[in-house]
């Protein structure tokens, strides 16, 4: 069965608070997330709640859910958006299971295709941490071209890290 990825709603967006709530600590620091970073639950499904409201292109980010057999097993979210030229995504399978079998170069295509089309970009930006190969390996094979490895605070949950720069024109 294939994936499918839509835009979450804000009922689904449990998805992403559960899961860097329930991540351990070796996951998030594969990640490159700093748990102390890491906002309660009231204050990101506050976040996530008031962003909302707002009209999706006014949105600080956009998230879809990813399906397999319409359960969930993970999702993307785009931030850092300039409407009409570009944004950043970052991806996550929650399903320990389903990692490493291909799945996320599927959703990630599919995730793609729906910022372009929701968000007019001309560019999509994706920065995972550069010793995390899994998702460095599925940008890859989902048609993203590597642009290069620098040091950076990514997102605001992150440290200051070596990530890989990629790019979909």
């Amino acid at each position: 069965m294939q994936p499918t990825v839509r835009i979450m709603s804000l009922e689904e967006t449990v998805i992403i608070t559960d899961y860097f709530n329930s991540s351990s600590p070796e996951h998030l620091e594969l990640m490159g997330v700093d748990p102390t970073r890491l906002p309660d639950s009231a204050a990101q499904k506050r976040f996530i709640e008031l962003e909302y409201e707002k009209p999706l292109e006014q949105r600080k980010f956009v998230a879809v859910i990813w399906l397999l057999d319409d359960e969930p097993i993970g999702f993307s979210t785009a931030e850092k958006i300039q409407i009409g030229k570009h944004a950043f995504m970052h991806l996550h399978v929650v399903k320990e299971d389903l990692r490493n079998q291909g799945l996320g170069a599927a959703c990630v295509k599919q995730s793609a295709a729906i910022y372009f089309e929701q968000l007019k970009l001309q560019r999509l930006f994706c920065e995972p941490n550069a010793f995390n190969v899994a998702p460095n390996r599925t940008l890859q094979k989902s048609g993203f071209t590597y642009v290069k490895t620098h040091n950076t605070v990514p997102g605001p949950l992150n440290y200051h890290q070596a990530v890989n720069r990629w790019v979909f024109e």
